[in-house]
């Protein structure tokens, strides 16, 4: 995704008109705009250029993201440079300068008029005087806030009106009005006609129109402030970035600039520094803080061989490094990166709020026409029927429409960020919280992934510490995950090391070697059996370990038995906790893994989860989440390895304990760390966005449906409710600052408290009728030609699955929709197999 800053917007009307205007240049794909950022994200092979030009022909500017400036060797400081508020303080002085002559005009023309409040003596009696003053500081205001005026009028011109075309036409008709007013109570003194001198003076909207400029530049500045506070997550993780690196050149210390750091280079790290790019450690060992990362509190150890990542703090030990990744590349510029698309992207519900904006402002305008017809023709008069038509347009607020999903999105991904949860697209950040099933992968995710020695079980007058000694001497050679597991636990032991000689591995699953003069043997209990006799109890414990998932190991010294060494892949401590939440917010929990079913049950009923698919191959995953999604939107959780193709099948796709290798493109979300308690806090987070987009967006619809009607005086008849021009600019200076500060809201979320979780009502699937056809097919011979013809089978569009058996000859079928039987005997035929028949099947009901 190509991104560029654009310039000029003030409402959701600008960012659709330039959504608009670049979706039609030639080779762009998708673009998306956010009025949040004013950053615009492009999709395609469009040339720079062409992008450019259509932004500025559709009336605002647009610049590349992420240029460097002159004189700075990093992006990093260009995208700092983007994010800093400059907005707030060009307000800031607007708001003063306006308030200053506001209180002036506000004084002559309302303190005086209502109040009576003392005057110089000679503006006591000289109506012309009081009314010239007061169109002159009108007129001071009105220069101060040109840009409303410039960028409402050159949206006109274009075709496209916005806010600032509204609070234009109000404030321009209202100071317009009071001149003509100004001139002809002029021409009523003239000719001495007091009484409509004085009538004309009641026809004065000089403090309206004022007063509607500075109460929007209230909330334009309420807006901005906001909104700054809206990227603190992603201003935070920038200024993480360290800003140099002392590398080694020569043997000598140097401190370079981070962007002088290249690929290879050795760097040290000192107590206390950050580490300036991702790399691994050369030498040294050290407590390293990750939270800025993963938000993890507690140092994780480092020591030769470990990696390392940007912007972490090394808190005790001296490191040197190699750097691994720099500049763009380090696990911290890719996070930057992610928070940053994510903001650019627009979730699909904030494209309900674009079509209403995008005819918003010109429906407010006539409107507002009618509304002064509407008046004039019930014999009101012209002030009267103006002022209800300025009301029109000042209150009307297009602004609160378009910010009310991109804010919600902004701190919802800032806030994930904040606790190492990645949400890559403002899509997989509204999507998350829909989910019905959450699909885990066993091991990596469930499990540590690291098999570990759960049981030491000797026979009698064999003791642990023998029976461990004998066991690692007779591992020690192998490279099998599950001796190194029994090497692991020797060496935390501190059990006594001895070498082996003729060590060899012998079919059957099992192990032999020569230590001193005793022949030691190893592994699992059909090969000890046929080497030894296992005593009953011994047998039965093994039975019993492998119903709790664990891998029995036998061991025998001279063909007597010494014991069982257990090994398992140890749940982690979280996991059980995770499941259940999941299942307290109302999602079905489904465990994929490998193993075979006995210790796939096990495993599945120690963490509680209400499905085990087992036996299932990484290349097999994908056609289970495939069924899956029949019955809901999935969620797949791996560990981004070989879950790949799952991960992409998954409705949304999560990768855990991807720290190190941040951008997996397959997943849709990344958990920095491998805590599955991450995964219920990430759709909670999800579900609370969500929650904060639909309470923005009732609101702004909510504002408007009432403030237009009460505006046009459609209550005066009703209720006597008559609405200043004043009041209505005050309201819409007031809606968007309320959308924005709602959305801030989100930053007091607590994702990890279980206590509100509220299971969410399953939708009732329609009935989907599908039809099986069941293929007679010669040739297959053995499991590979099953898996061929099944592949090739469920490669067709309009098949959901295929059943294949080489015993039966045959393959059954399941369509989603109606294939000719041609088309599937072609597509095995081209496999070199033969179709004999088709049989269609019954109609199934799912």
């Amino acid at each position: 995704m190509e991104q560029f800053t654009v310039t000029g917007m003030s409402c959701a009307a600008c960012s659709a008109r330039v959504e608009k205007a670049v979706s039609k240049v030639e080779g762009v794909t998708s673009c998306s705009v956010s009025l949040l950022t004013n950053s615009m994200g492009v999709e395609g092979n469009a040339p720079e250029a062409k992008i450019i030009q259509a932004v500025e022909e559709a009336g605002y500017g647009a610049a590349p993201k992420g240029a460097k400036p002159e004189g700075e060797g990093s992006a990093q400081t260009a995208q700092e440079e983007q994010l800093r508020d400059h907005e707030t303080p060009v307000l800031k002085k607007r708001l003063l300068a306006s308030i200053g002559f506001l209180a002036v005009l506000m004084y002559l023309s309302m303190g005086h008029m209502m109040w009576n409040w003392p005057l110089p003596a000679i503006l006591e009696d000289n109506h012309v005087a009081m009314g010239l003053i007061q169109l002159l500081l009108t007129t001071i205001i009105m220069v101060i806030n040109q840009k409303f005026f410039i960028s409402g009028f050159k949206s006109l011109v274009h075709g496209a009106p916005n806010m600032d075309t509204l609070v234009a036409l109000g404030s321009s008709a209202a100071f317009v009005y009071s001149t003509y007013a100004l001139f002809a109570m002029t021409d009523a003194q003239m000719r001495n006609d007091s009484v409509k001198v004085m009538s004309y003076m009641h026809e004065f909207y000089f403090e309206s129109a004022a007063m509607i400029l500075t109460l929007i530049t209230i909330g334009k500045m309420l807006e901005a402030r906001s909104k700054g506070k809206t990227t603190d997550a992603l201003k935070s993780l920038m200024k993480l970035a360290p800003k140099t690196a002392v590398i080694l050149r020569d043997g000598q210390e140097t401190t370079v600039s981070i962007s002088q750091v290249k690929k290879g280079d050795i760097f040290v790290v000192r107590p206390g520094e950050n580490i300036p790019v991702d790399g691994v450690v050369l030498e040294g060992d050290s407590a390293v803080d990750e939270a800025a990362l993963t938000g993890e509190s507690i140092p994780v150890d480092k020591e030769k061989g470990d990696s390392v990542s940007a912007a972490t703090l090394n808190q005790s030990g001296f490191l040197r490094c190699e750097a691994t990744r720099v500049g763009e590349d380090t696990t911290l510029s890719q996070i930057i990166h992610m928070v940053s698309d994510a903001a650019a992207t627009k979730a699909p519900i904030a494209k309900v709020a674009d079509r209403v904006s995008g005819i918003f402002v010109p429906v407010v305008i006539i409107i507002a026409v009618l509304t002064i017809l509407g008046w004039l023709l019930a014999g009101q008069s012209v002030g009267f029927a103006l002022a209800r038509g300025i009301s029109v347009l000042v209150i009307s607020c297009p602004c609160a429409l378009g910010l009310a999903t991109p804010v919600a999105i902004m701190v919802g991904n800032g806030m994930g960020a904040k606790h190492g949860i990645m949400f890559k697209t403002a899509v997989s950040l509204e999507e998350t919280g829909k989910t019905e099933i959450v699909a885990l992968d066993k091991t990596g995710t469930i499990t540590n992934g690291d098999p570990r020695v759960t049981d030491l079980i000797p026979v009698e007058g064999i003791t642990e510490e023998e029976l461990l000694y004998y066991a690692s001497a007779c591992e020690g050679p192998s490279e099998h995950p599950l001796a190194k597991a029994v090497m692991a636990c020797a060496e935390e032991k501190q059990t006594k090391k001895t070498k082996v000689s003729q060590f060899k591995a012998l079919p059957g699953n099992g192990l032999q070697a020569i230590c001193g003069d005793a022949v030691l043997l190893g592994g699992n209990y059909t090969f000890i059996s046929s080497q030894t006799a296992v005593p009953d109890q011994l047998r039965m414990q093994s039975e019993k370990l492998a119903e709790e998932g664990k891998t029995p190991l036998f061991f025998a010294k001279d063909k007597k038995i010494l014991g069982i060494i257990a090994v398992a892949d140890v749940m982690k401590e979280d996991s059980p906790k995770a499941i259940r939440e999941l299942q307290n917010m109302g999602l079905r929990v489904v465990m994929l893994t490998g193993d075979n079913e006995r210790t796939a049950r096990a495993i599945g009923a120690r963490a509680g989860v209400d499905e085990v698919i087992a036996g299932v191959l990484p290349q097999e995953k994908e056609n289970v989440i495939r069924s899956l999604k029949q019955k809901g939107k999935v969620v797949m959780v791996g560990d981004g390895i070989n879950d790949a193709p799952a991960l992409t099948r998954a409705d949304i796709g999560m990768a855990i304990g991807a720290g190190t290798d941040i951008a997996i493109d397959a997943a849709d979300v990344v958990l920095m760390k491998s805590r599955l308690l991450d995964v219920p806090a990430a759709i909670r987070l999800s579900r609370a966005t969500l929650r904060n987009i639909h309470e923005n967006l009732f609101w702004a619809f909510f504002y408007n449906t009432i403030g237009i009607p009460l505006a046009a005086g459609l209550m005066i008849p009703l209720f006597h409710w008559e609405l200043n021009p004043m009041f209505g600019a005050a309201a819409m200076s007031l809606s968007s600052f309320c959308v924005v500060t709602n959305a801030l809201r989100l930053n007091l979320f607590r994702m990890y408290d279980a206590g509100k979780d509220k299971k969410i009502k399953r939708k009732k699937k329609t009935e989907e009728q599908k039809m099986t056809k069941t293929m007679n097919i010669e040739g297959m011979m053995c499991g590979h030609c099953e898996a061929r013809v099944k592949k090739s089978l469920e490669a067709l569009p309009q098949v959901s699955e295929a059943i294949v058996s080489h015993e039966a000859g045959t393959a059954v079928v399941t369509l989603s929709e109606e294939v000719s039987d041609e088309i599937l005997k072609k597509t095995v035929e081209d496999q070199d197999y033969k179709v004999t028949a088709i049989v269609n099947g019954q109609l199934q009901n799912n």
